[in-house]
């Protein structure tokens, strides 16, 4: 109930972003990244009079969409940040963006959910303990956002100079001249390249089941050991199929709506 109710109101919250205007979705933004967080934390741990859920339980499309959304929240402003770092001039930030980059684009998604759900906890002190769930979502999280910064990277990269030479000659300090001139122009150019990023991230949480997490597809191969089930295990996996295929699909529209919309080169 705790879980289903926090996932609630985070698909409510989304849904609403569909179709308010354009001023007010910079709210719902803020509620999401620091609001939410704190009602989903205080709603899973037995906040309000209801029961605590411990994550291991969690599982079906209520976990596969919380990944997702976790991943997509962090992933996208840790890939931004090291794609500024890997084209900053100074070499400490540059040398490391590249380090981390490269590293973590260069073993697969498999490798790094076994690390966050079993190697991690060996290097942890005695008697501590991080959420086997958080291990995971962080890991993918890390992984998905390195191939954010190559994608934003190359929206860097296929800036003029004149962009980067007009905005110092009005003053305006590096944060400055990155958040309100050069990045609004990168990320508008490649949007295409980061959706498919986000629509990878989603279709890559089915392989958390490798470590005992549950998603919708697990809950499937789970219920077809119940006799109830014996025999339609095809109908199960066709109402994934059709999941998947009606988010990524969604997705996918409307960020082509967003290109529409930004389109500055209309005629």
């Amino acid at each position: 109930m705790e879980v289903n109710l926090a996932f609630l109101i985070l698909i409510s919250t989304v849904t609403l972003a569909f179709f308010v205007k354009s001023k007010f979705k910079i709210y719902i933004l803020f509620f999401l990244i620091f609001i939410f967080p704190l009602i989903g934390f205080t709603l899973i741990n037995g906040g309000f009079g209801l029961e605590r859920v411990e994550t291991r339980v969690w599982g079906g499309l209520t976990l596969t969409f919380i990944l997702t959304f976790f991943g997509i929240i962090v992933a996208f402003p840790l890939g931004v940040l090291l794609a500024l770092g890997r084209q900053s001039e100074l070499p400490i930030f540059r040398f490391f963006s590249i380090l981390f980059i490269e590293f973590w684009r260069g073993i697969p998604l498999l490798t790094v959910i076994f690390a966050a759900a079993i190697m991690f906890p060996i290097f942890l002190p005695a008697n501590s303990n991080v959420d086997k769930l958080l291990r995971v979502a962080i890991g993918i999280s890390i992984f998905e956002a390195t191939y954010v910064a190559e994608v934003v990277r190359g929206g860097l990269q296929s800036l003029p100079k004149g962009q980067y030479e007009a905005a110092k000659s009005l003053g305006m300090g590096y944060w400055k001249m990155n958040f309100l001139i050069i990045l609004p122009q990168a990320i508008k150019t490649v949007i295409p390249g980061i959706t498919n990023t986000f629509i990878a991230l989603f279709k890559d949480t089915p392989l958390i089941i490798l470590v005992g997490l549950l998603e919708i597809l697990g809950m499937i191969n789970l219920a077809k050991s119940n006799s109830y089930w014996l025999g339609l295990a095809t109908e199960g996996y066709v109402f994934v199929a059709i999941i998947f295929f009606v988010f990524s699909f969604s997705l996918s529209k409307y960020t082509q709506s967003l290109e529409k919309k930004y389109n500055t080169e209309k005629h």
